[in-house]
Protein backbone atom coordinates (compact mmCIF):
# COMPACT_ATOMS: atom_id res chain seq x y z
CA UNK A 1 0.00 0.00 0.00
CA UNK A 2 1.48 3.14 -0.97
CA UNK A 3 0.99 6.34 1.16
CA UNK A 4 0.94 9.93 0.88
CA UNK A 5 3.15 12.04 3.55
CA UNK A 6 3.28 14.92 5.23
CA UNK A 7 6.41 17.49 5.51
CA UNK A 8 8.53 16.84 8.21
CA UNK A 9 9.50 19.59 10.32
CA UNK A 10 13.11 20.18 11.01
CA UNK A 11 15.38 22.46 13.32
CA UNK A 12 16.09 25.95 12.41
CA UNK A 13 20.06 27.02 12.69
CA UNK A 14 18.99 30.70 12.18
CA UNK A 15 16.90 30.66 15.55
CA UNK A 16 20.18 29.94 17.34
CA UNK A 17 22.07 32.55 15.32
CA UNK A 18 19.72 34.69 16.19
CA UNK A 19 19.28 34.25 19.89
CA UNK A 20 23.44 34.15 20.39
CA UNK A 21 23.29 37.91 18.32
CA UNK A 22 21.13 39.52 20.44
CA UNK A 23 22.21 37.90 23.45
CA UNK A 24 25.91 39.28 23.03
CA UNK A 25 24.04 42.87 22.31
CA UNK A 26 22.09 42.52 25.23
CA UNK A 27 25.53 41.99 27.46
CA UNK A 28 27.08 44.75 26.14
CA UNK A 29 23.99 47.08 26.79
CA UNK A 30 24.83 46.14 30.38
CA UNK A 31 28.14 47.08 30.37
CA UNK A 32 27.48 50.47 29.00
CA UNK A 33 24.82 50.83 30.84
CA UNK A 34 26.92 50.65 34.32
CA UNK A 35 29.92 52.20 32.93
CA UNK A 36 27.43 55.28 32.30
CA UNK A 37 26.13 55.14 35.96
CA UNK A 38 28.99 54.39 37.16
CA UNK A 39 30.84 57.69 35.94
CA UNK A 40 27.86 59.95 35.94
CA UNK A 41 29.40 63.12 37.22
CA UNK A 42 27.92 62.86 41.06
CA UNK A 43 26.92 66.81 40.78
CA UNK A 44 25.47 66.60 37.98
CA UNK A 45 23.55 63.09 38.35
CA UNK A 46 21.67 61.40 35.10
CA UNK A 47 17.81 62.74 34.55
CA UNK A 48 15.61 60.33 36.02
CA UNK A 49 13.39 60.55 32.83
CA UNK A 50 16.43 59.45 30.91
CA UNK A 51 17.20 56.95 33.37
CA UNK A 52 13.54 55.50 33.01
CA UNK A 53 13.80 55.46 29.58
CA UNK A 54 17.06 53.17 29.71
CA UNK A 55 15.63 51.21 31.56
CA UNK A 56 12.52 50.06 29.45
CA UNK A 57 15.13 49.62 26.82
CA UNK A 58 16.67 47.16 28.63
CA UNK A 59 13.85 45.66 29.96
CA UNK A 60 12.88 44.98 25.64
CA UNK A 61 16.33 44.06 25.10
CA UNK A 62 16.08 41.32 27.90
CA UNK A 63 12.59 40.13 26.27
CA UNK A 64 14.20 39.47 22.82
CA UNK A 65 16.66 37.50 23.87
CA UNK A 66 14.24 35.80 26.15
CA UNK A 67 11.92 35.12 23.18
CA UNK A 68 14.77 33.89 20.92
CA UNK A 69 15.56 31.62 23.55
CA UNK A 70 12.14 30.18 23.60
CA UNK A 71 12.13 30.16 20.10
CA UNK A 72 15.36 28.17 19.88
CA UNK A 73 14.02 25.46 22.37
CA UNK A 74 10.63 25.32 20.08
CA UNK A 75 13.02 24.57 17.03
CA UNK A 76 14.94 21.98 19.03
CA UNK A 77 11.36 20.19 20.13
CA UNK A 78 10.37 20.40 16.25
CA UNK A 79 13.51 18.77 14.96
CA UNK A 80 13.17 15.61 18.01
CA UNK A 81 9.31 15.20 16.59
CA UNK A 82 10.65 14.92 13.17
CA UNK A 83 12.64 12.35 14.09
CA UNK A 84 10.49 10.62 15.88
CA UNK A 85 7.99 10.61 12.82
CA UNK A 86 10.77 9.21 10.91
CA UNK A 87 11.55 6.32 12.90
CA UNK A 88 8.26 4.62 11.87
CA UNK A 89 9.39 5.20 7.93
CA UNK A 90 12.78 3.16 8.21
CA UNK A 91 12.11 -0.24 6.41
CA UNK A 92 9.16 1.57 4.27
CA UNK A 93 10.23 2.57 0.63
CA UNK A 94 10.17 5.84 -0.13
CA UNK A 95 9.39 7.55 -3.95
CA UNK A 96 11.69 10.14 -4.35
CA UNK A 97 13.65 11.57 -7.45
CA UNK A 98 16.96 10.33 -6.92
CA UNK A 99 19.15 7.72 -9.11
CA UNK A 100 18.04 3.92 -8.53
CA UNK A 101 20.86 1.63 -7.45
CA UNK A 102 20.49 -1.34 -10.02
CA UNK A 103 21.87 -4.76 -8.47
CA UNK A 104 21.99 -6.39 -12.16
CA UNK A 105 18.80 -8.32 -11.61
CA UNK A 106 16.14 -7.22 -9.39
CA UNK A 107 13.69 -5.26 -11.33
CA UNK A 108 12.88 -1.46 -9.56
CA UNK A 109 9.65 0.26 -9.70
CA UNK A 110 9.38 3.37 -10.70
CA UNK A 111 6.94 6.31 -11.13
CA UNK A 112 6.15 7.78 -14.34
CA UNK A 113 4.72 11.18 -15.15
CA UNK A 114 3.89 12.10 -18.65
CA UNK A 115 3.15 15.40 -19.80
CA UNK A 116 -0.45 16.76 -19.91
CA UNK A 117 -1.68 16.15 -23.54
CA UNK A 118 1.22 13.09 -24.72
CA UNK A 119 0.95 10.57 -26.76
CA UNK A 120 3.71 8.30 -26.08
CA UNK A 121 6.36 8.31 -23.60
CA UNK A 122 10.05 7.03 -24.02
CA UNK A 123 12.13 6.31 -20.94
CA UNK A 124 15.48 7.48 -20.57
CA UNK A 125 17.96 6.02 -19.19
CA UNK A 126 21.55 7.28 -18.22
CA UNK A 127 24.80 5.52 -16.54
CA UNK A 128 27.30 7.35 -13.89
CA UNK A 129 28.90 9.11 -17.07
CA UNK A 130 25.53 10.50 -18.36
CA UNK A 131 25.99 8.30 -21.35
CA UNK A 132 22.21 6.77 -22.53
CA UNK A 133 22.53 3.29 -22.20
CA UNK A 134 18.50 2.38 -22.72
CA UNK A 135 15.24 4.24 -24.52
CA UNK A 136 12.46 2.11 -23.66
CA UNK A 137 8.79 3.01 -24.72
CA UNK A 138 6.38 3.08 -21.54
CA UNK A 139 2.73 3.12 -21.47
CA UNK A 140 1.01 6.91 -21.18
CA UNK A 141 0.08 6.95 -17.63
CA UNK A 142 1.30 7.64 -14.16
CA UNK A 143 0.81 4.30 -12.22
CA UNK A 144 3.56 2.56 -11.55
CA UNK A 145 6.01 0.87 -13.77
CA UNK A 146 8.14 -1.89 -13.33
CA UNK A 147 11.59 -1.29 -14.77
CA UNK A 148 13.84 -4.59 -15.69
CA UNK A 149 17.31 -2.86 -15.97
CA UNK A 150 17.64 -4.02 -19.56
CA UNK A 151 19.73 -2.22 -22.19
CA UNK A 152 18.81 -0.83 -25.87
CA UNK A 153 19.41 -4.53 -26.99
CA UNK A 154 17.02 -5.82 -24.28
CA UNK A 155 20.18 -7.00 -22.54
CA UNK A 156 20.46 -6.69 -18.32
CA UNK A 157 22.76 -3.69 -17.68
CA UNK A 158 25.42 -4.27 -15.07
CA UNK A 159 25.29 -3.06 -11.34
CA UNK A 160 25.06 0.51 -10.62
CA UNK A 161 23.80 3.60 -10.71
CA UNK A 162 21.44 5.23 -13.30
CA UNK A 163 19.75 8.37 -13.27
CA UNK A 164 16.19 7.76 -15.13
CA UNK A 165 14.20 10.11 -16.48
CA UNK A 166 11.04 10.15 -19.54
CA UNK A 167 10.28 12.12 -22.86
CA UNK A 168 6.76 12.76 -23.59
CA UNK A 169 5.72 13.44 -27.06
CA UNK A 170 3.12 14.89 -28.74
CA UNK A 171 3.09 13.19 -32.26
CA UNK A 172 6.52 13.81 -33.09
CA UNK A 173 7.21 16.91 -30.92
CA UNK A 174 8.81 16.30 -27.53
CA UNK A 175 6.56 18.04 -25.23
CA UNK A 176 8.56 17.81 -22.23
CA UNK A 177 11.97 15.61 -20.08
CA UNK A 178 11.26 15.03 -16.78
CA UNK A 179 13.00 13.16 -13.75
CA UNK A 180 11.79 9.80 -13.09
CA UNK A 181 10.65 8.63 -9.34
CA UNK A 182 12.14 5.45 -8.18
CA UNK A 183 11.09 3.43 -5.11
CA UNK A 184 13.91 2.33 -2.48
CA UNK A 185 14.05 0.95 1.68
CA UNK A 186 14.67 3.59 3.75
CA UNK A 187 17.56 2.37 6.51
CA UNK A 188 18.31 5.24 8.42
CA UNK A 189 17.07 8.78 8.72
CA UNK A 190 19.98 11.63 9.68
CA UNK A 191 19.48 14.95 11.52
CA UNK A 192 21.86 17.06 10.08
CA UNK A 193 22.23 21.12 10.05
CA UNK A 194 20.21 21.46 7.05
CA UNK A 195 17.01 19.41 8.17
CA UNK A 196 16.60 15.54 7.96
CA UNK A 197 18.19 13.32 5.22
CA UNK A 198 17.39 9.98 4.54
CA UNK A 199 19.55 6.86 3.90
CA UNK A 200 18.05 4.79 1.08
CA UNK A 201 19.29 0.93 0.07
CA UNK A 202 22.28 1.42 -2.46
CA UNK A 203 23.89 4.26 -0.71
CA UNK A 204 21.27 7.45 -2.06
CA UNK A 205 20.36 10.01 0.58
CA UNK A 206 17.35 12.21 0.16
CA UNK A 207 15.83 14.96 1.94
CA UNK A 208 13.06 13.84 4.12
CA UNK A 209 11.03 16.72 2.55
CA UNK A 210 11.32 15.24 -1.15
CA UNK A 211 9.72 12.19 -0.34
CA UNK A 212 6.50 12.17 -2.37
CA UNK A 213 4.97 8.37 -0.89
CA UNK A 214 5.88 6.03 1.40
CA UNK A 215 4.97 2.14 1.29
CA UNK A 216 5.47 -1.12 3.06
CA UNK A 217 7.35 -4.13 1.66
Amino acid sequence: MTTAISPVASGAPSAMTAAQSTSSDYQMFLKMMTAQIRNQDPLNPMDSTAYATQLATFTGVEQQVRANQLLEGLSTQFSVLGMAQLAGWVGQQARADVPVAFDGSTPITISPNPALGATDAVLVVRDEDGAVVSRETLPVSSAPYLWLGADIAGNPLPAGTYRLELESYGGETLLATSPVESYATIIEAQAGPNGIRLLLAGGESVDATSVTALRRV
